[in-house]
């Protein structure tokens, strides 16, 4: 055995807790869990039907829109919106040609909006088009802020379809807006820490008349406030499609969905260009699949959330999430889990994408504040190209920390069948706390042409390993045998 060889497995063995006989978790106990539950994928995948839309069809001419970048063709839009939910549900079309839409549009129930092949929408990006505030969940907390351009708040059986273009126009306004959000970020993070009640967290432009009264209820400070609004947000909505269509440009998250159930979202395009422009982010959703898209961000592509700290203890987690057959090519993270993940994160599977490039493959991100779970996460068959950092990392020191003692638990990961070129860091990062190690992680028939480093394992256990190979070296370990 050479040197090297001893002192990967120095890394791997001497920086982690044996794998447990009282627990079973052995490489043969490992490897029957992860078949265990790829084998119920079929019947996961059942619990998951895209909504079908009424064949009625509103062609937003029809309501006054024109193909003209001058000619606000919104109202046409909320028109059509409007009179489709009003027949019992159909399909609003923009047709070929270029819309621009001055604010946003908000989905009803039974309505899809239906872009063709040659359509564009494009929206303004001007912040006072975006009132008045709505209900969002902003970075892991609720509050009331700006309107997403296209936002759905406890509807069902909505979606948006077709070949077209969402323009989102939101480069400069998100580059102006994250240098003075801070104040503000800080101030809802506060809000989420203290537990105060939802009407009072009010950004925007510090206005909410929930009582139809046109006075502020009493917790607006009547300012300017600069969290960034989504390019869609779907909060608390039922059976969603999203399916054909390219969207860029956001001014924040792209695809955001809080509380979500039964999403399905499948060959869509996504191009960001500015710091946090997620591609598509489930946050509490359960009974998602995410199929056959192609994501390129800056920030992470795809990101599972479950809310952010005390805010997010009791509103529930993300559970049933599939991701498939994607291509992804991040600046950060081709897949995430968290940072906001508080309300646990679980039943996850992602098989058969390739990652083109970014700082990590897989990052499971959280910090002290966080608590939460994330367990029962099932990975095979990825490719990846070039990273940067590491292709598989855990962390409990992720920014934004702001003093407490609250681990996160991390539990049973499977994970078979990873392929990448380079990796520049350590190919594995697996960092836990003593008072919460990362426990019981099984990595079979993993391959890394080129590492800078092969590993980093602290404070975590019953972790086995079997056909891994970084630098040409190769090795297989399961402590529970010895």
């Amino acid at each position: 055995m050479s040197r090297y060889t001893w002192l990967l497995l120095a890394l791997l063995v001497g920086c982690s807790a044996p794998a447990s006989e009282e627990n079973g978790f052995n490489r043969q106990e490992a490897e029957a869990r992860a078949q265990a539950a790829w084998e119920e994928l079929p019947a996961r995948l059942a619990k998951i039907k895209a909504p079908e839309f009424p064949k009625a069809a509103f062609s937003i001419l029809d309501f006054g829109a024109q193909a003209d970048t001058a000619f606000d063709s919104r109202p046409a839009i909320v028109a059509a919106i409007d009179e489709a939910a009003e027949a019992g549900g159909g399909r609003v079309v923009i047709p070929d040609g270029t819309f621009q839409c001055d604010g946003p549009l908000h989905l009803k129930s039974g309505v899809a909006l239906e872009l063709s092949p040659n359509a564009v929408l494009r929206f303004s990006d001007r912040p006072e088009d975006y009132l008045p505030a709505v209900k969002v969940r902003w970075e892991g907390t609720v509050c009331w802020n700006w309107s997403p351009l296209i936002y759905a708040y406890q509807q069902e059986n909505i979606g948006i379809i077709g070949e077209g273009l969402i323009e989102g126009n939101g480069k400069q306004w998100s580059k102006d807006w994250r240098k003075q959000q801070k104040p503000d970020k800080k101030r809802l993070r506060q809000m989420g820490n203290d537990v105060i009640p939802d009407e009072e967290r009010v950004f925007a432009n510090g206005f909410l008349d929930l009582d139809g009264d046109g006075e502020d209820d009493g917790y607006g400070d009547g300012k300017t406030h600069y969290l960034r609004p989504s390019l869609i947000l779907f909060y608390d909505c039922d059976n969603i499609l999203l399916e054909g269509f390219t969207a860029q440009h956001s001014p924040f998250w792209t695809i955001h969905l809080p509380f979500c159930q039964n999403v399905t979202a499948r060959q869509l395009n996504i191009y960001g260009e500015v710091l946090n422009d997620d591609g598509i982010d489930p946050d509490s959703s359960v009974d998602v699949l995410i199929e056959d898209c192609y994501i390129e961000t800056h920030d992470d592509a795809i990101a599972i959330k479950a809310g952010r700290d005390q805010d997010a203890w009791e509103r529930g987690p993300s559970r049933n999430i599939i991701i498939r057959n994607c291509v992804l090519n991040s600046g950060v993270n081709a897949f995430a889990v968290g940072s906001e993940m508080s309300g646990g994160v679980e039943e996850v599977f992602i098989e058969d994408c390739q990652l083109k490039a970014g700082q990590h493959a897989l990052n499971f991100k959280t910090n002290l504040d966080r608590g939460g779970a994330v367990q029962n996460i099932f990975i095979r068959r990825i490719q990846a190209d070039s990273l940067e950092k590491a292709l598989f990392i855990f962390r409990m020191d992720y920014h934004g920390y702001r003093g407490n003692q609250y681990p996160t638990r991390f539990n049973d990961f499977y994970v078979n069948d990873l392929q990448c070129n380079y990796v520049g860091g350590n190919a594995l990062q697996i960092v836990g706390v003593e008072e919460q190690p990362i426990e019981r992680i099984w990595l079979k028939d993993i391959q890394v042409e080129e590492a800078g480093q092969p590993a980093r394992i602290e404070q975590a256990r019953d972790i086995v390993y079997e056909n891994i190979q970084i630098n040409e070296q190769k090795w297989t370990y399961d402590s529970s045998a010895e």
